[in-house]
C-alpha cells in the first residue's frame, strides 16, 4: 500500500475512533493495532526511498550506457573515416564521408543523452510529487493532531472548575 494511503488510513481510524465516556474531544483506539499500522507505515517508506535510489542508479546506469555507446560510435566513425582516408582514389570523398559519420554521431549521442535526461527528470518530478502530498498529507495529520490537543485542554480546563449547583 502507498505510504500516502497509510497515513490517510491512519486519520480516518483516529477520526472514527470511539469518544470516550463523558467527553466528545477524547477518544480509544486499539494500542497494539495502531502500533501496528504504524510500524507498516515505517516499514514502507524505507522502501520508497529504496526506490528513488533505484531511479538514481537506473539513471546512471543508462547514462553510462549512452556514453559507451557514444563512444563506440564515435570511434566507429573515426575508424571509417581514416579507412576512407587511406584510400588514394577516394580521399576528398572519404574525408567528407568521415566528417558526416563523425556528425551523426555526435548528434545521436547528444539525443541518446537528452532522451535520459528527459527520463531522469520525468522520475525525480515524480518522486518529488509523492513527497510533497507525503509531506501535505503529514503537515494535515499534525494540525489535526493539535487542534484535537487544544480542543482537548479547553475541556479539560472546564472540567477542573467547581459546578454551579
Amino acid at each position: 500500500m502507498d505510504p500516502l494511503d497509510r497515513i490517510d488510513e491512519l486519520i480516518e481510524h483516529i477520526q472514527d475512533a470511539r469518544s470516550v465516556p463523558m467527553s466528545r474531544t477524547n477518544f480509544m483506539f486499539d494500542r497494539g493495532e495502531m502500533i501496528e499500522r504504524l510500524e507498516e507505515l515505517r516499514a514502507e517508506l524505507p522502501s520508497e526511498l529504496r526506490k528513488s535510489a533505484a531511479v538514481l542508479d537506473e539513471r546512471d546506469r543508462i547514462v553510462e550506457a549512452g556514453r559507451r555507446e557514444a563512444d563506440r560510435i564515435i570511434s566507429e566513425g573515426e575508424a571509417e573515416h581514416s579507412r576512407l582516408v587511406s584510400v588514394n582514389e577516394i580521399t576528398v570523398s572519404a574525408e567528407h564521408e568521415g566528417a558526416r559519420i563523425i556528425a551523426e554521431a555526435r548528434t545521436e549521442a547528444q539525443r541518446l543523452r537528452e532522451e535520459v535526461d528527459d527520463y531522469v527528470d520525468t522520475a525525480l518530478a515524480n518522486f518529488e510529487q509523492f513527497l510533497t502530498r507525503a509531506l501535505a498529507s503529514i503537515e494535515r495529520g499534525r494540525d489535526k493532531m493539535h487542534a484535537l490537543r487544544e480542543i482537548g485542554t479547553f475541556q479539560g480546563e472546564d472540567a477542573e472548575r467547581p459546578l454551579p449547583f
